[in-house]
């Protein structure tokens, strides 16, 4: 009865208004106020990579992993340099390297993870590493052992491949000393540590936010 009543020109009317009106509901419902919700942000990695012996550098480690995590949508590999491979290194939007002071520079072990970028996964000479972020994090005897220029060879050998180098919880880097009147690490410099973490996560996803427009 409706349709015999009905031209088709008012129909189609009918039929825009219907389908604009139920749009508009799918859109603000979300709290968006667009009629398409926004993409959801990609994921970000975050590879923290490190060499400890006594397991002090390993703690800051650790605590630079919760930093990342507190970032939503993050996630964190966290990894010995020796166990690191190719595929954890390029599929990370963030590396930050963590090691103790061996006479004031970085360990050995550390060394030998930067020189494999290139002999073992073939960094150079496509810079595969080229603007993704990087940051540094040192663990030392001593006040003055040599943790910043630890944390600055480090952050020099990423800037040599292009990458792009961010601080946090210091002025270079996260730092520990873990000897002296209270041996080990304290709670103020595994929250440096986890201010290094969060920092990191924070301007990768900005990064990687800006990237995919």
């Amino acid at each position: 009865m409706f349709l015999s009543l009905t031209s088709s020109s008012q129909l189609r009317r009918i039929g825009s208004l219907f389908l604009c009106a139920l749009l508009l509901m799918l859109g603000t419902s979300s709290g968006s106020g667009e009629i398409f919700a926004d993409e959801p942000a990609p994921l970000v990695k975050v590879l923290v990579t490190y060499h400890s012996l006594s397991g002090n550098t390993e703690r800051m480690a650790e605590a630079v992993v919760d930093g990342v995590k507190s970032v939503p949508g993050t996630e964190a590999l966290l990894k010995r340099v020796g166990q690191v491979t190719a595929d954890d290194l390029f599929s990370a939007d963030a590396v930050v390297v963590g090691s103790p002071v061996y006479w004031s520079n970085m360990s050995g072990e550390v060394k030998t993870f930067f020189d494999n970028w290139q002999f073992k996964f073939g960094v150079f000479p496509e810079f595969k590493m080229k603007n993704k972020i990087g940051a540094a994090f040192a663990t030392g005897g001593q006040v003055s052992s040599g943790k910043e220029l630890t944390m600055l060879t480090i952050l020099a050998a990423m800037l040599g491949n292009q990458m792009i180098v961010v601080s946090g919880g210091g002025a270079f880097g996260a730092s520990a000393t873990t000897e002296g009147d209270s041996p080990g690490i304290d709670k103020k410099e595994l929250a440096d540590a986890k201010e290094l973490g969060r920092r990191v996560a924070e301007v990768a996803a900005r990064f990687k936010a800006g990237s995919a427009k």
